[in-house]
C-alpha cells in the first residue's frame, strides 16, 4: 500500500467499512465509500482533462466533505494536491497558482467571484467549482464540480506509487517572507497517524473529531481527514471561520469526542459565557492545541470549566503533525511536553553542540514525516533539512524533569541586561492578567540604544489596565528585568491564517 488512498480509504471499502460515517458538513454526510466513489471520478477528471502523474492541483477549498473527495482523488491519479489557505489575498492565491505551476484548480464556489480574475488570468487545464449546497456557481457553470463529477469515468484503481514519491504539498504560513512549497511524500501521512495519532491522540473507530484548524493547514490535515481515516473514524467540517460562538455550536450539534484548536480560539472561548463542560459536548474526551505554545493558564482554566485536560504540543508544515507533545494524563502546565514516540530531540546553540538542560537553544528533530523539502528553494531546504534532522526555528529549553519548554521564534529572542527573554514567558505573564486576553511582546531600542522588551495587549471585552499595573503583574510573575517598558493595546493582533503571531509587524511597526 505505497499509495496513500490505498490506506486510508480503499482498505476501508474492501474490509467491508464502507457504510461507515467519514465526513459531515453543514450539508452533506459522506461515508468512506462516497469518498471512495467521488476519488476515483476526481481521476478520472483529471485524466480527461490530461492532467497526468506529478502534474499539480491547488485546491483553493473551503472545508466540506468535497476537500477529501479532491485530495484522494488527486492522489488516485498520481496528481499533486497543493491545498492552500482559502482566506489569503488573491495575490498571493496567484503567487502560489505561478509557483507551484499547477495545471488544475479546484475553487470552494463561495470564493470564486473575489478570485475569478486571478483565474481566469492563470487559464488552469481543468477548474472546478465546488459548492457544498447544490446550487453550482452561475459564473462558471461549465466548471461546476458535480457537473464534472457526473460525466468522468471512474479510475479503476489508484496509481502504484513509490511510499518516497512525493504526494502533496502544503505552503509554509510566510509569517517570515514569502510561503515555500513543502513538498511531502505519500509514507508521511502513515507515519503521523501511526505515531502522533495512535500513541498520543489514542484516536479509534469510534471517535468523532473536530478540528478547528482547517483542513489546509498541516495541523487540522492529521486531526480531521488521515488520523481519523487511519482508524475509520469520522470528522465534522466546518467551512466557516472557527468563531467562539460557530466552534460551540458544532460541539452541542455535533457532541464531538475528539477537539482540536488553537491558544487563540482557547482564550476567546474561555472568553465566552456559554462555555461550560465539555464544551457543549458530553462526549469530549480529547482537546489538542498546536499552532503556538499553550500558557500555563489557559490549560488549568479550560481544565476547571470544561473538565478536559488539553493536550498541547508542537508540530510544524516541514514536519507534517506534532512531534513534541503532551500526553493524556501526564500533561505538564507550561510545557509543549515531551518526544511523540517515533521522533528524536537535541537542543543546540549557535555551534550546533548540544546544550545543557536548563539552558536555550534551537530545537531540532529527526523522525520519519520530514518534508522532502521545499520547492525551488534550494538553499533554504538545505539550510533546514540538514541530513536527517530537521531545523525548527524554535527556541526551546529541556527542564530538569525531561519536559521541553518553549521560548519563542529564534528570530524573536532578544537579550536584556546580557540574558535572553523569551517573548513567550512575557506573554505568558501579560495574559495571566484578568484583564487581558492576549499579548505579544518584541525587543524595542531605548534612548540609549539598548533593547528592551515592548508589548501590544488585547483587553478582555470591557476590560482595562494601567500599565503600571500590568507592568508590576510582569515582574511578579516572570522576574524584574523581564517587565515591559512600553505598553500599546491593540483591538486586535497581526496573526498568520495559522493563528501564530506575526511579531515581525509588530517590530516593522515601532
Amino acid at each position: 500500500m505505497s499509495n496513500a488512498v490505498e490506506y486510508f480509504l480503499d482498505r476501508h471499502v474492501a474490509e467491508g467499512r464502507g457504510g461507515r460515517l467519514a465526513f459531515v458538513d453543514p450539508w452533506r454526510r459522506a461515508s468512506y465509500a462516497d469518498i471512495a466513489a467521488a476519488s476515483a471520478r476526481v481521476a478520472g477528471a483529471l485524466a480527461a482533462a490530461g492532467i497526468g502523474r506529478e502534474a499539480r492541483m491547488l485546491m483553493v477549498m473551503q472545508d466540506g466533505v468535497d476537500f477529501p473527495a479532491l485530495f484522494w482523488g488527486a492522489l488516485r491519479a498520481g496528481v499533486v494536491p497543493v491545498p492552500v489557505n482559502p482566506l489569503l489575498p488573491p495575490a498571493q492565491i496567484a503567487y502560489m497558482l505561478q509557483d507551484s505551476r499547477a495545471a488544475a484548480v479546484a475553487v470552494s464556489a463561495a470564493l470564486y467571484p473575489a478570485l475569478a480574475a486571478v483565474l481566469e488570468g492563470a487559464a488552469p487545464r481543468l477548474l472546478l467549482v465546488a459548492d457544498a449546497q447544490g446550487g453550482g456557481n452561475p459564473h462558471r457553470p461549465d466548471a461546476d464540480l458535480q457537473h464534472a463529477l457526473a460525466a468522468a469515468m471512474p479510475a479503476p484503481a489508484p496509481v502504484a506509487a513509490s511510499a518516497d514519491e512525493v504526494a502533496f504539498w502544503l505552503y509554509s504560513s510566510g509569517s517570515t517572507g514569502a510561503p515555500k512549497g513543502t513538498r511531502h511524500v505519500h509514507a508521511s501521512l502513515r507515519a503521523t497517524a501511526e505515531t502522533y495519532g495512535a500513541r498520543v491522540l489514542g484516536i479509534a473507530a469510534e471517535d468523532l473529531v473536530f478540528s478547528a484548524a482547517k483542513l489546509f493547514f498541516a495541523y487540522g490535515l492529521g486531526n480531521a481527514m488521515t488520523f481519523p481515516m487511519a482508524v475509520g473514524a469520522a470528522a465534522v467540517l466546518l467551512p466557516d471561520r472557527p468563531t467562539p460562538d460557530a466552534v460551540l455550536g458544532v460541539m452541542r450539534d455535533h457532541r464531538p469526542s475528539i477537539f482540536c484548536g488553537v491558544p487563540t480560539l482557547y482564550a476567546g472561548l474561555l472568553a465566552a459565557p456559554a462555555l461550560g463542560p465539555g464544551a457543549g459536548s458530553d462526549r469530549l474526551r480529547r482537546c489538542v492545541s498546536a499552532g503556538e505554545a499553550l500558557p500555563e493558564h489557559i490549560g488549568r482554566r479550560w481544565e476547571e470549566r470544561v473538565g478536559c485536560e488539553i493536550l498541547d504540543g508542537i508540530g510544524s508544515t516541514e514536519m507534517l503533525h506534532i512531534f513534541v507533545s503532551n500526553a493524556p494524563g501526564r500533561v505538564a502546565h507550561g510545557s509543549t511536553g515531551v518526544a511523540v514516540p517515533g521522533y528524536e530531540l537535541r537542543i543546540v546553540d549557535e555551534a550546533d553542540q548540544d546544550v545543557s538542560d536548563g539552558e536555550i537553544g534551537e530545537l531540532l528533530v529527526r523522525g520519519p514525516s520530514a518534508a522532502e523539502g521545499y520547492w525551488n528553494q534550494r538553499a533554504k531546504t538545505r539550510r533546514t533539512f540538514q541530513g536527517e534532522w530537521t531545523r525548527t526555528g524554535d527556541k526551546y529549553l529541556r527542564d530538569a524533569a525531561g519536559h521541553y519548554r518553549y521560548q519563542g521564534r529564534a528570530d524573536d529572542m532578544f537579550k536584556v541586561s546580557g540574558i535572553w527573554v523569551s517573548p513567550f514567558e512575557v506573554e505568558a505573564a501579560l495574559a495571566s492578567h484578568p484583564a487581558v486576553q492576549e499579548a505579544a511582546v518584541v525587543g524595542r531600542e531605548d534612548a540609549d540604544g539598548l533593547v528592551k522588551p515592548m508589548a501590544f495587549v488585547v483587553f478582555k471585552p470591557g476590560a482595562q489596565a494601567a500599565t503600571e499595573d500590568l507592568q508590576a503583574h510582569v515582574k511578579a510573575a516572570a522576574g524584574p528585568w523581564k517587565y515591559p517598558r512600553w505598553i500599546a493595546v491593540m483591538e486586535d493582533l497581526p496573526k498568520t491564517a495559522t493563528g501564530k503571531i506575526q511579531r515581525f509587524k509588530l517590530r516593522e511597526s515601532l
